[in-house]
This record gives structure tokens, sequence and C-alpha cells, in this order.
């Protein structure tokens, strides 16, 4: 919503202070808006493989919306992790194999659709219990792997990020062409009537002011949006870790939560009270 906000005073700041002493008709060059799009397109599929371009075509719709990453979702996290980890506390390991297995049709995970939902975040969970309750690996050993997968996570996710920050890097230059090209264009008319040709020039000008606005004003801000969504989501898996490695190593479960919520940034975090208080509430149900 913000990206949408930003781009309303960017065009404003940019266009409608111009149409103050300017007119906008200047600004409509048809030919060169397609040119433009046309050589970012042709630039972006062209320096990225298939798998890229399928994850920013997936990716792009989320910078649009809000983040679902906020404190009501991780009390909902902590909550769960210490309903599961209280269970194994009190009926043993062996108690939640068919949660993990199943975790659809678990009733401890039902409980929490909004964190269900989430697959990747689901699968973490799960694959790590199960590795608790085989018992073939001690603390350190699932630390490392799990450090392991989540910087594979991390720069999987990084992927869209760094090829729309690439491509607001080549759009200047797009712009550059396509005034190059005007400017040819404008060579080959040198005859033609003063008016002609300022028109002429003025529209060569407009894709180099074209490439710029768009590359810093709307597909730079777009890498932004989606380099801190990953940041974002990778604090779940760091939470998750936590809480999963302080069981391992033999903390209760009302402890285990609290090293997790230690992770948290400090807009997310719930205050120590309020995750009690929370816990407590949810028992009771």
């Amino acid at each position: 919503m913000l990206l949408i906000v930003g781009y309303v005073i960017i065009l404003a700041a940019a266009v409608g202070t111009y149409a103050v002493h300017g007119s906008l008709a200047a600004l409509w060059m048809p030919l060169e808006y397609v040119a433009i799009f046309g050589l970012a397109l042709g630039g972006f599929v062209a320096g990225n493989g298939i798998k890229t371009v399928k994850a920013t075509l997936v990716a792009l719709p989320s910078v649009f919306k809000g983040s679902h990453l906020n404190k009501a979702l991780y009390m909902d996290l902590l909550a769960m992790l210490f309903e599961i980890l209280a269970k194994v506390r009190k009926e043993g390991l062996m108690s939640i194999e068919n949660d993990i297995e199943n975790p659809h049709e678990s009733a401890v995970f039902s409980r929490y659709p909004n964190i269900v939902k989430d697959h990747h975040v689901m699968e973490f969970i799960c694959d790590y219990l199960r590795m608790m309750v085989g018992g073939n690996l001690n603390a350190f050993e699932i630390e490392n792997l799990m450090d392991i997968e989540i910087e594979t996570h991390h720069q999987e996710a990084h992927v869209p990020a760094h090829a729309v920050s690439k491509l607001a890097d080549a759009v200047p230059a797009f712009g550059i062409v396509v005034a190059v090209m005007g400017v040819v264009n404008v060579m080959g008319s040198v005859g033609a009537p003063p008016a002609v040709l300022g028109k002429m020039i003025g529209g060569a000008l407009v894709g180099t002011f074209l490439g710029i606005l768009l590359a810093y004003g709307f597909v730079a801000p777009i890498a932004g949006q989606l380099e801190q969504r990953v940041e974002e989501e990778g604090k779940i898996f760091q939470v998750i870790k936590t809480v999963l490695l302080a069981s391992m190593n033999g903390y209760a479960p009302q402890v285990a939560v609290e090293f997790g919520r230690k992770v948290l940034y400090s807009g997310d975090r719930p205050r120590f009270i309020e995750l009690e208080e929370d816990l407590k509430a949810r028992k009771g149900k």
C-alpha cells in the first residue's frame, strides 16, 4: 500500500511541478514509452533464467500488500510452539508423531490456521520436530543444519530482489538508448523548421527523462520492498530455530518460547507479561 502512496507522491512531484510551467502534452511520446518498456522487458528476460523470472513474477504482487508478519502472528507462532513442546514434555516425543506427519489434521496445529497455511514455515517446523523424534542428531548438529537451510532459503528468497535491482540499474541506460535514437532521427531532419526540430529534440529527451524516472522512482522501490520482505520473512525461521534448540538443550517450554521472543524485532516483540498472559488464556480455552 505504501508503495502506491509513494508512486503518487513521485508522480505529483515529477509531473505535477512540470505542469505548472509546461505542457504535459510534450511528455506524451507513445513510441518512446513503448521502446523503454520493451527494452526493460527484453533486458529482464535476457538477463535471467526461467526460474528467476517465475520467482520474480510470483513475488511482485506481495509488494502491494501489507506484511502478514506482525505481533499477532508471532504470538500465534510462540503459542503453537509452546503447546507442541508442552505436549512433548508431558507425553514424550512420540506423542507428536501424528501431528508432524499430518499437520493439517493435527489437533494442535489446526488451532493456528495463520501459521499452518504457510507451508514453508510448517515444513521447517515439522522437519526438525521429526529429527527430534528420531533422536539421531544432537542439538549442535541440528543447529548447523538449521543455519544451512535458513541461509539457503535466504539466498533463494533474495533472487527476485536482486533481479529487479539489476533491472533498475539498467533502465536509465535504456532511456539513453531511446534518447540517442531520437537524436539520430533529429540529425536526419536538420532541414526541418525550428518548431519541428524542437518537438523532435524534446521527444528524444523524453526517453532520458522516462528512463531515469522509471528506474529510481518505480523499479528501485520495488526492489527495496522485496529486499525488506526477505529480511522480515527470515525472522520467523530464526524464532523457530531458537525455540526448538532451547527445548533440545533441556529448557522448559515456557523458557524456550521466551528465548524465541527475544529474537523478534522490537516492533513485533510482545512483552514478557503479554506473552505469558496470552499463553495462560489459550491454555484456559
